[in-house]
């Protein structure tokens, strides 16, 4: 049985590619999950290959887990189909939609026709994996990466209390004695201000009675 050795490569990031060889009989159901088995992702998702040209212009559809605008439109499933019913050229093109509420776009072209098959392999079998795939749901392009989350008083309490402050009044709260020092220093401030707003006055009250007893 022949072989189609295809290279697979996100149309959004060139250094991410795939080459696997699958048998020309095998589906392209057998393709797309080989695909998803390379790329870690999971394959159970709406999908679709689009025959096209050396331009990767879509033309035909073949889908997988079609909605019903697709079963309306007799749109052909993978798992109907096999590969070499849409291989003409020796160097094919399929453009593949993988998920289409969060799409990523590949390449897939045939590379070579192996006429022989490797004694002991499993087809689908990926025989090239370079680079790693992007997270299957995480920053895809043109998708703002969601801040972390920061307590906007955060910064507020950093200020107000080291980490040496906190310990002290720690340990004055666990032996009860916060209330009393505070306290004390309260009246120990006012103390002193109130003490020396007296005695400036006491002054000023006993300089004016002798200013007066020697005008009299």
């Amino acid at each position: 049985m022949a072989l189609y050795r295809f290279r697979i490569t996100f149309e959004d990031y060139d250094d991410v590619v795939r080459e696997i060889d699958v048998k020309s009989n095998q589906t392209f159901e057998d393709l797309h999950r080989a695909i998803h088995q390379s790329t870690g992702y999971n394959s159970e998702y709406p999908s679709s290959f689009y025959i096209s040209n050396d331009q990767w212009i879509k033309g035909e559809e073949i889908t997988y887990l079609p909605n019903q605008k697709r079963i309306d439109r007799g749109v052909a499933l993978m798992d109907k189909v096999k590969l070499l019913s849409y291989i003409d050229d020796p160097h094919q093109k399929f453009y593949y939609t993988f998920n289409f509420d969060r799409p990523f776009d590949f390449h897939v072209e045939l590379m070579k026709i192996i006429l022989d098959e490797a004694p002991g392999v499993t087809y689908p079998a990926v025989v090239k994996s370079t680079g790693e795939a992007p997270k299957q749901f995480g920053n895809v392009l043109n998708v703002p990466v969601a801040a972390p989350e920061v307590d906007d008083f955060d910064f507020l309490n950093e200020m107000a209390i080291g980490e040496d402050d906190t310990d002290d009044f720690s340990e004055v709260t666990e032996t009860g004695e916060e209330d009393d020092v505070i306290a004390k220093v309260d009246d120990e401030e006012e103390e002193d201000e109130f003490g020396s707003e007296f005695s400036d006055d006491e002054g000023f009250e006993d300089d004016s009675k002798m200013s007066h007893g020697d005008d009299y």
